[in-house]
């Protein structure tokens, strides 16, 4: 496995931070792999593969760079640059068109494993990588990016409100389970590759969320060092929660529809994120949830959470037709 030897300053000045040329990276591999994670995915899936399809047809030499930079359990590290603070798209794509050529090439052997085929023994690679995630992003992710955003803010919210309950173990631990987790000793796990440790106190460490099922570390030694992960399922797949016509009707649809997502506590922000209801709409709806006694909130840290009480709870179970079996 590999992990991170940490620092307590290194740890106590960690922060997350949003990235749009992860998350474009992040819909690369959804849009590689073809299959969807989740319902939310499928229906983009369904607008996007065709034409991200059509364009590799088009350039078997792109096809190829992108089976290789997405390798067997490698990715290229020139196709995932470090995410910076408040970088924008364009900023982050530029650091992968001035990738050096030979520096690629060398990335892809080792994402490969293997030597390089050689079609793509070329100079070429970083512009062509360049232009396909930035065919991605306007494609794909860039009118989308207000929803994304506000999801992965949202996400962003509540690993710091777990942050605060539980500390910092319990925030790694859920990250990317099974990958990521905090070892003791100051030690942080962040993938199974059997990889030297690395010492990086006194470097910048980030955790950065997106929006499809995936993830990854990077680093830019000595300096940055940033774990990728995927955010929580129920704000990327707002649609995975089925609001019962019984309750609809007893509650009003999109009031009903608040209830139901809050099987585990969430925010305002969290809430207006994968409703898509204003904040002025979703404050309405917890108003009248918290006097009819169906929900209940507390702070955790600088947040406030909302979360189904034991009432609410039994009136969503008696709509999915569940009442006295317990939760599922």
């Amino acid at each position: 496995m590999g992990w991170w030897q940490i620092n307590a300053d290194t740890l106590a000045g960690s922060r997350f931070l949003l990235s749009p040329l992860a998350e474009t990276f992040a819909c690369l591999q959804s849009l590689h792999r073809g299959t969807p994670t989740h319902p939310g995915e499928r229906a983009w899936l369904r607008d996007h593969l065709p034409g991200y399809r059509a364009r590799l047809a088009a350039d078997p030499v792109t096809a190829l760079l992108v089976r290789a930079g997405l390798g067997r359990s490698w990715i290229a590290d020139f196709l995932t640059p470090t995410p910076r603070d408040r970088e924008t798209f364009e900023e982050g794509v530029a650091r992968v068109r001035a990738a050096r050529p030979a520096e690629a090439r060398a990335h892809l052997r080792t994402s490969l494993a293997g030597p390089l085929p050689a079609a793509l023994d070329r100079d070429d690679l970083p512009e062509r990588a360049a232009g396909l995630l930035t065919y991605v992003w306007t494609e794909t992710v860039r009118p989308d990016w207000d929803r994304r955003r506000r999801v992965l803010e949202a996400d962003v919210v509540a690993r710091t409100a777990q942050v605060s309950r539980g500390g910092w173990a319990a925030a790694f631990d859920t990250l990317r389970p099974g990958r990521t987790r905090w070892l003791g000793d100051n030690r942080l796990q962040v993938n199974l590759h059997e990889y030297p440790p690395r010492e990086i106190s006194g470097a910048e460490l980030l955790f950065v969320p997106v929006t499809p099922k995936t993830g990854w570390a990077s680093w830019e030694e000595p300096d940055r060092y940033a774990v990728i992960y995927a955010c929580a399922g129920v704000l990327a797949d707002p649609g995975g929660r089925t609001v019962p016509a019984s309750l609809g009707a007893l509650l009003g649809a999109a009031r009903a529809g608040v209830l139901v997502l809050l099987d585990s506590p969430m925010s305002t922000s969290q809430l207006v994120a994968v409703t898509g209801q204003g904040l002025g709409s979703v404050g309405r709806h917890l108003r009248v949830l918290l006097d009819a006694g169906l929900v209940e909130r507390r702070r955790a840290g600088r947040s406030v959470l909302y979360a189904r009480t034991a009432a609410g709870q039994v009136l969503v179970e008696a709509g999915t037709g569940r009442a006295g079996t317990g939760r599922s």
